[in-house]
C-alpha cells in the first residue's frame, strides 16, 4: 500500500483510491508509484474493470507544487510520473472508470482525460491552471473532454468549469450527488465486469486503436514545452507565489 493511495478488489472490480490530504497533490515518487499500481492492476487477470476515485476535499490537485518550488530539477521526474500514469490509464487492458468530485486540476485532468468513462459529482470542478504554475501539459487530455476552442479558453485563462456546466460537452456519463458517486461508479463497473473479460479486453484495445492521433505522443510533445517553461524566470515566480500564497509578479 502506498501512502498516497490504496487499492481494493472485489468481484473483478478494482478500486484505486487517492487519499493524500489535504488536496491529493502527488509528488514525483507518488506519481511513479501510481503508474506502477495501475499497470499491475491492468495485468492482473482477475481484474475486469478499474475504478479510480478519491477521498477528501477533491479528486486531485495535480502535482506537489511545494516539491517543485524546493526542487525544480525534479520536473523531469514529475513529467515521467505524469506520463506513465496517464499512459497506464489510457492503455490499461481493462476499462477505467474515473469518479471525480471537488477539484479536478492538472494531473487530475490528465487522469480524467485518459479514462474510458467519467462519473462526476455535482460539486466537481475542472481546471488546468498550468500557465499559472509555470508549466505546460494536459491539453491533449483536456481535448478528450472539451472541444478545441473551449480547451484553449480554459488553458489560457486557468478558469474552472463546473460539472453541471460541463455536461453539455458529453464526456460525463453520470452526474450525481457526491454521496452517490462511488456507488454509481461501481454500478457501471459491475455491468462491464459481468461481460466476457476476453471480449472487453479486445474491445478496449480496438477502441484505443481507432482514436485520432496518439494521445501519449501528443502529451510528450507538450512536456517538452514544460521544460522550456521551466527555463523562464516567470516559471519560478509562479511557484514561489503559490507557496507564499500571494499574487505572482511579472
Amino acid at each position: 500500500m502506498n501512502s498516497a493511495f490504496n487499492v481494493k478488489c472485489d468481484g473483478g472490480i478494482a478500486e484505486l483510491i487517492l487519499d493524500k490530504p489535504p488536496v491529493n497533490a502527488l509528488d514525483s515518487s507518488e506519481w511513479l508509484a501510481l503508474a506502477g499500481a495501475i499497470d499491475a492492476l491492468g495485468a492482473d487477470p482477475q481484474v475486469r474493470v478499474l475504478i479510480i476515485r478519491a477521498e477528501g476535499r477533491g479528486f486531485c490537485a495535480g502535482v506537489d507544487i511545494k516539491e517543485l518550488d524546493a526542487h525544480p530539477e525534479r520536473i523531469v521526474k514529475v513529467n515521467a510520473g505524469n506520463y506513465a500514469t496517464f499512459k497506464a490509464i489510457h492503455r490499461c487492458p481493462v476499462p477505467v472508470i474515473v469518479a471525480v468530485h471537488g477539484f479536478v486540476l492538472g494531473g487530475g485532468i490528465g487522469m480524467t482525460g485518459a479514462a474510458d468513462i467519467v462519473v462526476a459529482s455535482t460539486c466537481a470542478r475542472f481546471a488546468l491552471p498550468e500557465v499559472d504554475r509555470g508549466a505546460m501539459g494536459g491539453g491533449a487530455h483536456l481535448q478528450r473532454l472539451f472541444p478545441v476552442q473551449k480547451v484553449r479558453y480554459l488553458f489560457f485563462t486557468g478558469a474552472a468549469i463546473s460539472a453541471p456546466d460541463a455536461m453539455q460537452y458529453g464526456f460525463i456519463e453520470r452526474l450525481v450527488d457526491k454521496t452517490e458517486l462511488a456507488a454509481t461508479a461501481r454500478e457501471i463497473a459491475a455491468s462491464i465486469a459481468a461481460k466476457s473479460p476476453a471480449m472487453i479486453r479486445i474491445a478496449k484495445e480496438a477502441l484505443n486503436g481507432i482514436e485520432d492521433g496518439n494521445l501519449e505522443d501528443k502529451y510528450r510533445w507538450e512536456q517538452g514545452f514544460t521544460l522550456e517553461a521551466y527555463n523562464q524566470s516567470d516559471s519560478a515566480e509562479t511557484r514561489r507565489a503559490f507557496v507564499e500564497k500571494r499574487e505572482a509578479t511579472f
